[in-house]
């Protein structure tokens, strides 16, 4: 009868838990504070930097299989120039919240549907994230041309980016919750993406200090990841 108990104890308490994740823990909202400071690059979301690209012309080559990925395929807009993708991962256990990575006006916000969202990670690399905390590069994964995604062009005078917010097989829905025409301060929120997903960070620039590197866990609006001349 007492191990009958215990086990019903357990049972009720991972119930209780994942409910507690799935319905309140997991919509979190932190206060977030900015660093102040001018020409500096927040981290528009909260997760893992899993690459870090330079690109010409519009285009970037991955170093893993030697393919040219239009610039154009990753934000679902035509673009040329040159400059940096930055790629993070937010993890289940990451805030979903994204906010402005620098003060600016929205340009354009596009949003791309998909009639099936591929997973952006296996089991084995979803342990390594999670358990493990080991970054996997998810350069020239399928999901870069297939997935649906929410795109916003912030620009100010110096400095042009693009927000691409990509959504995993597993992701209900991209809350987005600024327009275009709208002026954001650095750090504002601007979105929240349920379930895991990742935002690439497209900055069209390539004189950039990088602050941080490829592995490295970031924070949404209070993480610079990088500062510009």
């Amino acid at each position: 009868m007492v191990y009958f108990l215990i086990i019903i104890l357990f049972i009720t308490f991972l119930i209780v838990s994942l409910w507690y994740y799935k319905k309140v823990w997991f919509y979190r909202d932190p206060k977030r504070v900015p660093p102040t400071g001018e020409n500096i690059i927040l981290s528009p979301t909260d997760g893992n930097i899993v690459y870090m690209k330079e690109f010409k012309n519009g285009r970037v080559v991955s170093k893993k299989k030697n393919e040219e990925i239009e610039i154009s395929e990753i934000t679902k807009v035509s673009n040329d120039g040159g400059g940096w993708i930055i790629g993070i991962y937010m993890k289940p256990t990451d805030v979903h919240f994204n906010y402005a990575p620098i003060k600016g006006e929205i340009k354009q916000i596009v949003y791309t549907g998909s009639k099936f969202n591929l997973p952006m990670v296996d089991i084995w690399e979803y342990i390594n994230f999670v358990f493990l905390h080991r970054v996997i590069n998810l350069w020239s994964k399928k999901f870069h041309w297939q997935n649906e995604r929410n795109t916003i062009f912030l620009e100010n005078k110096d400095l042009k980016i693009v927000i691409v917010e990509i959504a995993d097989k597993f992701v209900n829905k991209i809350d987005c919750f600024v327009r275009e025409g709208e002026n954001l301060k650095s750090g504002q929120k601007i979105s929240f993406i349920k379930r895991g997903s990742q935002v690439d960070l497209v900055v069209f620039k390539k004189e950039l200090d990088f602050q941080v590197e490829v592995g490295d866990q970031v924070h949404g609006a209070i993480t610079i990841l990088a500062e510009y001349k």
